[in-house]
């Protein structure tokens, strides 16, 4: 016979164990969108069309240190989260994982896959990678793990200095573009065409994981954050 709470015991029920089943699920969806976030990255590369602003200047300190360019964005990733310490945000799993598998999964991807030539090749490819990134993009914030280093470091200014997320986002962006151009990273249609669509698509995917049961981004972390209405890339 199953005991009764006294009268007037508020307590709020205890919650379920969550399943074995529903960690791995939530681990998959992680690592599977950095893998692919990666692969997207390296697409872009290849595309030559112009890269995203992290990655240009990832590219430019690549060519200036003779390093391999997902090597240059772990180390970038790394030196990033040093900048969380006197925003005073905590990293969480996805956080450090994003700065090492995107990194890793973008040299394996680029030692298989050829550069592009011809223009309606390097298109598909840019193409392809963009949507594919909103796709990673989508599956990684949905698995409810805690931001990506780069972009804590725009939500933590935001939060510190009480701008808005798009202005901080603009100010960062911009400034690691500019270094990066000036380092000889690629600037393209490519570089256009990732700042106008990766919001909408990523917010498509979002609701569509939202839609399949998949979304777990508001379930807390030390140092995480809900998936904000306002989606950033992985990165």
């Amino acid at each position: 016979m199953r005991s009764r709470r006294p009268a007037g015991d508020r307590r709020a029920p205890a919650r379920p164990r969550r399943s074995v089943l529903h960690w791995t699920r939530r681990l998959s969806q992680l690592y599977l969108g950095l893998v692919l976030y990666g692969v997207s990255a390296a697409m872009q590369v290849q595309a030559g069309l112009g890269l995203d602003p992290w990655d240009v200047l990832h590219q430019g300190l690549a060519l200036v240190s003779d390093r391999q360019i997902g090597t240059v964005s772990i180390a970038v990733g790394a030196l990033v989260l040093l900048l969380w310490i006197p925003l005073r945000q905590w990293p969480g799993l996805g956080t450090v994982s994003n700065v090492l598998v995107v990194g890793l999964a973008m040299n394996a991807t680029l030692a298989v896959l050829p550069v592009q030539h011809g223009l309606p090749a390097r298109a598909a490819t840019l193409a392809g990678a963009v949507l594919l990134c909103g796709l990673a993009t989508g599956m990684y914030i949905t698995a409810g793990f805690g931001p990506g280093p780069r972009d804590g470091l725009m939500t933590g200014i935001a939060r510190r200095t009480g701008v808005s997320i798009r202005l901080s986002r603009t100010f960062v962006e911009l400034t690691v573009l500019l270094a990066g151009w000036l380092l000889g990273g690629t600037v393209g249609v490519g570089t256009v065409l990732f700042a106008v669509t990766i919001g909408p698509l990523a917010q498509l995917f979002l609701r569509i994981f939202a839609r399949l049961g998949l979304d777990d981004s508001t379930i807390g972390h030390r140092g995480a954050s809900p998936a904000p209405a306002e989606p950033v890339s992985a990165a």
